[in-house]
């Protein structure tokens, strides 16, 4: 068999390193791109004309870069400096549980396009341990450099455009190939979101249909159990105090909620992505839970077992509470009813984030904070 079979899918190896670098300081819709963000201003005025100077930074900074670890130390300075900028706190609780040398299928809820598998690699990062390859669907890969970006940095390709029965069977297939390979011969660890797409209204809950998609690479004779054991799922529950895409995801959901529909434009994802690394997002706590056990009968069982441990990990922030709070006429559930006073905390902040809003949009806000809370409270 082909031993790069997944190469179209893939992270780059250490080997493809080098070039994919010279690829990017050739690319100028990334140069362009860095030069908008970091000097906005000049960019603006002098144009083509900064492709020289943001080149010559970039080749100037990735010159010791030789391998995929040289790339992500590099990464984990500009996320040493988001944190230490763009959050108040960021904690971490669980990683004691779980062995430094063994590889583990991290199974997490999914509120941020970039930032949730990044602080989860972050976490593991600076306790000494490997960073995780990490599931990206390729409606996000809408610029090359963008791609190899993300390749770079460890990330695999979710084939989401694949249309039709065949197609879907083949993606999924290789997918799932991709994932039990990476954890059982090359013993790589591996994020992916427990369901499809951001849950932007704060219910998180496991889609079965991603187990399913695991159990595609089950070899016919080996139990169900036995193979769900065999990856080592770990459920991993991550909390922003305050969601730095809150607004965009409101509208969305209003927008469906009146309309029906809600059709993105071109480069909104990635324009999500920049908005959610520069924004302030409060506090943040990442939680690794157990890795799961037990003799499943299939994926509904296993999808449940997530949900269990992803809702009881996750830590509510005082904007949870204060959501549910205003959602629920000014009571808090009854194992939180003495955390008033950090609900309050918030209270001036929260309406000021809704006042920014349009007035259908508040409530999809509102319930975005307050749903972790019932949705705990649904699986009790």
């Amino acid at each position: 068999m082909n031993p790069d079979r997944f190469a179209d899918i893939r992270p780059y190896n250490d080997d493809e390193v080098a070039g994919v670098i010279a690829r990017l300081l050739r690319n100028n819709a990334l140069l362009d791109a860095i030069a908008r963000l970091r000097v906005p201003r000049t960019s603006a005025l002098l144009g083509v004309w900064m492709r020289p100077l943001v080149r010559a930074a970039l080749a100037w900074q990735s010159r010791n870069i030789r391998d995929v670890h040289g790339f992500q130390r590099i990464v984990e300075r500009y996320m040493r400096s988001m944190v230490e900028t763009c959050t108040t706190a960021f904690t971490v609780s669980g990683l004691e549980r779980l062995d430094p040398a063994a590889s583990y299928l991290f199974v997490g809820n999914h509120r941020d396009i970039a930032l949730d598998p990044a602080f989860i690699s972050y976490a593991l990062f600076s306790s000494g341990r490997d960073t995780v390859r990490v599931a990206i669907g390729d409606n996000l890969l809408t610029r090359d450099y963008v791609s190899d970006l993300m390749r770079l940095n460890k990330s695999f390709i979710v084939r989401r455009s694949a249309r039709g029965p065949r197609q879907m069977l083949a993606a999924y297939q290789e997918l799932s190939g991709y994932i039990s390979h990476s954890l059982l011969q090359e013993r790589q660890s591996i994020w992916i979101a427990q369901r499809e797409g951001r849950a932007k209204d704060g219910w998180d809950r496991t889609e079965p249909a991603i187990i399913k998609m695991l159990a595609i690479s089950k070899p016919k004779e080996q139990p169900y159990g036995e193979f769900i054991a065999a990856l080592h799922i770990v459920p991993v529950a991550i909390s922003y105090e305050w969601d730095p895409c809150d607004a965009g995801k409101a509208h969305e959901l209003c927008a469906r909620a009146q309309h029906g529909l809600y059709q993105k434009s071109e480069h909104e994802d990635v324009d999500s992505i920049a908005r959610s690394i520069t924004a302030p997002k409060g506090a943040v706590h990442v939680a690794f839970g157990e890795p799961l056990g037990g003799d499943f009968a299939g994926p509904d069982d296993v999808a449940a077992a997530i949900d269990r441990q992803v809702l009881e990990l996750y830590r509510l922030q005082p904007t949870n509470l204060c959501a549910y709070r205003m959602a629920e006429e000014g009571r808090l559930p009854g194992d939180h009813s003495g955390e008033a006073e950090a609900a309050d905390g918030v209270l001036a902040a929260f309406r000021a984030r809704l006042d920014a809003l349009p007035e259908p949009e508040r409530p999809f806000l509102t319930a975005m904070y307050a749903n972790p809370i019932r949705n705990r409270a649904a699986t009790r």
